[in-house]
């Protein structure tokens, strides 16, 4: 989950987890306090990435925020979502179809060795290449050629996109399918970092100790512990790091990442649990951190299931109506959230409120819809969530509101972390619906739509398909400005309405904080803690 700050489940997504994530342990040996690092380090609860640590493999919020304290793309987003440049000097074009980039020259990743067109355009190549296996792959398939490197069956009739071109070192030309005029917003997702020479040696040893062009070089990762990583002296974009590292710590709970906050062995908490909400505020003062970002959390149902296949879109309407938004987020969430009105969270170009009820409680039509749809098969499902995450308190309490409302038998279907959650997503074992948290890889609506529910899209775990949805979608891509764009995908969000590939619960706030031995904590535009900006006392 998750554009230039984030992944999707990243964007991701990247997927949002309410926080898998680390213990603190004794002194390290060297005289550091229990669980505080180096001296002049800052600590976060980040869990155990999914994936090995490359760019194009990480589409969940764990992996992403370790990715993107290592390496930097083209582009970034500020905390309203404008585009910032960080690597490129600019992005251009004419037509919206090709597009011309111009790097900041005097850039190097942490081996010395120089950032050019070249260390993007075979980056890219070989992220989108399907012998190389890459989750994120997807999201080159704008580029021509891509179906050359990436066919539907078979091996690559090619090792590179011809829509790429270096024009000189610093300079280099994006040529695409088709027109896309948002195309420059999905530069800001980290997987469209660049990569050294030394990555092609061997991939899988990059995975596990990489080298980026990031405001921090990798220093250890002691597996399902910690992640260590050290700020980068000769980084030049405009977030360089103020403090001298990151440990990225791994906790079982995230009742435990707190308690550790509190007692000063932990900096920084990205979200704080059910059970502390209604005290955290108290606990940490100043520190205390609450505000809205681009998220939205739904629950996705798995459309290959034997629950959901060719169910009824009156069903899932019927149920959408049966869950107490109202109350759930006022009591259980503890008005840490916000009820959805549509499928794209405010935030992001193109929010709407959408005209219709099917969000809303109305207990009397929800048997109603339920009923005309011809029911839930077996009248029950069961919701899958990460355990890790604290989700447990308001999937019950989203189950026990369908169950009274519609007498469909709803019950928890954890998974003991995040990762395990995304492998069973992965691999199509998803038994009913899953929690989707989707945070912004880039602040355009098209981003909550073309990315989790077009056929192709690579995050449609729950394998929705709808040919009217997608020739919508590919229209909108080709809209000739990012203004009819960004319209036409609010139709095609109108449209969702009538197929639900999703229910839409609750648009995220991030209610996290941080301890009294640093400052300038701040939030970016996709709920991610600004590690790099964190000074120390």
């Amino acid at each position: 989950m998750r554009g230039a700050k984030s992944a999707k489940w990243v964007a991701g997504a990247i997927v949002v987890a309410l926080a898998a994530t680390a213990c603190g342990g004794d002194s390290d040996g060297e005289g550091n306090n229990k669980g505080s690092g180096p001296a002049g380090y800052v600590s976060i609860d980040v869990g155990e990435p999914q994936k090995p640590l490359i760019p194009a493999d990480t589409n969940e919020t764990l992996g992403s925020y370790v990715i993107q304290s290592l390496f930097t793309q083209l582009l970034d987003f500020d905390a309203e979502g404008n585009i910032v440049y960080t690597n490129a000097e600019s992005v251009t074009t004419d037509d919206s179809k090709t597009w011309t980039v111009k790097l900041k020259k005097g850039w190097k990743f942490h081996n010395g060795e120089e950032v050019t067109s070249k260390s993007y355009i075979d980056a890219w190549n070989w992220y989108a290449n399907i012998k190389n296996n890459q989750q994120n792959s997807f999201w080159f398939q704008d580029i021509k050629g891509y179906d050359d490197v990436h066919p539907e069956k078979g091996d690559p009739k090619a090792e590179a996109m011809s829509g790429l071109k270096a024009v000189d070192d610093h300079t280099f030309t994006i040529e695409l399918k088709n027109t896309m005029p948002y195309f420059n917003y999905k530069l800001g997702y980290t997987t469209w970092a660049p990569l050294p020479k030394v990555f092609y040696d061997d991939p899988k040893a990059f995975g596990q100790k990489p080298v980026g062009n990031g405001p921090y070089s990798f220093e250890k990762w002691d597996h399902k512990k910690l992640i260590q990583v050290k700020a980068w002296g000769d980084y030049q974009g405009p977030n360089k790091a103020k403090n001298k590292g990151v440990l990225f710590k791994n906790y079982t709970t995230v009742e435990a990442a707190y308690k550790d906050l509190v007692s000063g062995n932990l900096d920084m908490i990205r979200q704080v649990g059910p059970t502390d909400l209604p005290k955290y505020k108290q606990d940490l003062g100043d520190g205390a951190i609450d505000q809205p970002y681009a998220a939205l959390q739904t629950l996705t149902p798995a459309f290959y299931s034997k629950t959901f296949k060719d169910i009824d879109p009156k069903v899932l309407q019927g149920l959408s109506m049966a869950i107490d938004r109202d109350t759930i987020t006022k009591t259980v969430l503890n008005g840490t959230r916000t009820p959805a009105k549509g499928f794209t969270p405010p935030g992001v170009k193109g929010n709407q409120n959408l005209d219709t009820d099917v969000f809303t409680y109305n207990p009397a039509k929800a048997k109603q819809l339920i009923k005309e749809g011809g029911g839930v098969p077996g009248n029950k499902f069961s919701i899958q969530y990460n355990a890790d995450g604290g989700h447990k308190e308001w999937v019950t309490a989203v189950c026990e509101s369908i169950r009274k409302v519609t007498g469909v038998e709803c019950t928890g279907d954890a998974k003991p972390d995040f990762a395990t959650d995304l492998e069973a997503r992965d691999n199509d074992q998803v038994k009913g619906m899953y929690r989707g948290g989707w945070v912004a890889d880039y602040p355009v609506n098209a981003n909550f739509m073309k990315e989790l529910y077009h056929t192709t899209a690579e995050a449609n775990n729950g394998h929705f398909s709808n040919k009217e949805v997608d020739g919508l979608m590919n229209k909108a891509d080709n809209a000739k400005s990012l203004e009819e764009s960004v319209k036409a995908f609010q139709e095609v969000e109108k449209k969702l309405v009538e197929h639900m590939p999703a229910i839409p619960l609750w648009y995220y706030r991030i209610n996290g904080g941080h301890g009294k031995n640093v400052d300038n904590v701040n939030v970016d535009f996709h709920g991610d803690l600004e590690v790099w900006g964190v000074t120390t006392k």
